[in-house]
């Protein structure tokens, strides 16, 4: 008859053995597994008027995104103004509805697709597919002024920005509380809403339709530049070399550092019909799977620049083979050569296989099955 008390302590160890093995492939990197924030978006009748006003009763039954914090993480020194955000969405538009405190609100670029964020602005990035290609940016500032573009892919992988193309439908307003450009008194600050057509941003879907229970990834940004006030204008602080000083980079979603061109990193939104306030966002388990691909692409991109080539298996990584993801037994493979991999994830059930490739490409049930 086996010793049983052997035998549990044998298991004991072999689960802290894979907990173990689990925490250091992850190792250095927990900046870029935090979990993102997330925000129930719920569905309206009557959309709010885009005005700028944000006060209209429309917005009054949904609450707040948590306040913005350094778009590094958790580590950093909380931003010292507020912002934060509200949506809703209808059949044609997601709505947001931004506040932004500022004690003196300046602003002075007017040119649309010009270069927003050279002032104080806010910004949006959203990856409807949540395959990360393409995605989009809209910037705006005090004066109302847009920059939308569209992002082939992110820019760490070789992405370009199009700034020539515009976001269809797209409506937005500004609501100073204070004066604009005007150093002698004290603002309250600025809001900004937003009218979004949901087609536009679904192009490159099957269907044109949000459903109950859809999830995108999002994230918003402010930027905000340090200024002293030189003849009656705003301008910008400098180095002993005359260089602009960095603008401080906060948002809703922490991103882990300072690029907002991470989309893996950024929040979570869910489109709800349900009562307004009664539904609980649940992470998605493919979501949970997609970090260990994750994990992959973020060490082959430090194999390939310590090696000058990727890595051409798992082991070389320092990552197993295999994951215990809710209770389900995930098995891991990859296929590289010099200059290009692609790993896959699927469960026991192999059901669906989730894949990622050297340009950060996530792909759900790939043409190329690997059982």
């Amino acid at each position: 008859m086996p010793d049983f008390r052997k035998l549990a302590a044998l298991i004991i160890v072999a689960c802290c053995s894979i907990t173990v093995n689990a925490q250091s492939a992850f190792k250095g990197l927990e900046n870029l597994f935090d979990t993102p924030e997330n925000y129930v978006v719920y569905h309206v009748d009557r959309p709010p008027v885009i005005d700028g006003n944000i006060n209209e009763q429309v917005w009054q039954q949904v609450k707040w995104t948590n306040d913005f914090g350094d778009i590094e993480g958790r580590d950093k020194p909380k931003p010292p103004l507020t912002t934060k955000v509200k949506m809703l969405w209808d059949d044609s538009c997601l709505y947001i509805a931004a506040q932004l405190t500022e004690p003196q609100i300046w602003s002075y670029i007017k040119k649309h697709d010009a270069v927003v964020f050279q002032d104080n602005d806010f910004e949006f990035f959203i990856d409807p597919s949540g395959t990360t290609q393409p995605y989009y940016e809209v910037e705006v500032n005090p004066l109302n002024t847009i920059w939308d573009l569209l992002l082939t892919r992110a820019y760490r992988d070789g992405g370009a920005s199009v700034s020539s193309w515009d976001l269809p439908g797209l409506k937005s307003a500004v609501k100073i509380q204070g004066t604009l450009n005007d150093p002698s008194d004290k603002d309250e600050g600025w809001t900004v809403e937003l009218a979004i057509p949901i087609k536009a941003l679904m192009a490159n879907s099957r269907s044109q339709r949000l459903q109950d229970g859809t999830i995108w990834r999002i994230n918003f940004s402010r930027v905000e530049w340090d200024t002293k006030v030189v003849d009656g204008k705003y301008v910008k602080l400098t180095d002993d070399k005359g260089k602009n000083l960095p603008e401080h980079n906060w948002s809703w979603s922490p991103q882990g550092l300072i690029a907002m061109h991470y989309p893996e990193r950024w929040g979570y939104i869910q489109f709800s019909k349900q009562p307004v306030n009664s539904v609980t966002f649940n992470m998605p388990y493919a979501e949970e799977q997609k970090k260990y691909l994750w994990l992959i692409y973020y060490r082959q991109k430090q194999w390939l620049s310590e090696h000058k080539a990727y890595a051409t298996s798992l082991h070389d990584l320092g990552i197993d083979d295999h994951a215990s993801i809710s209770g389900k037994e995930n098995t891991i493979q990859m296929e590289a050569t010099n200059h290009q991999f692609m790993a896959f994830i699927k469960d026991s059930d192999g059901k669906e296989i989730w894949a990622i490739d050297h340009s950060g490409w996530v792909q759900k049930n790939p043409d190329r099955r690997h059982e």
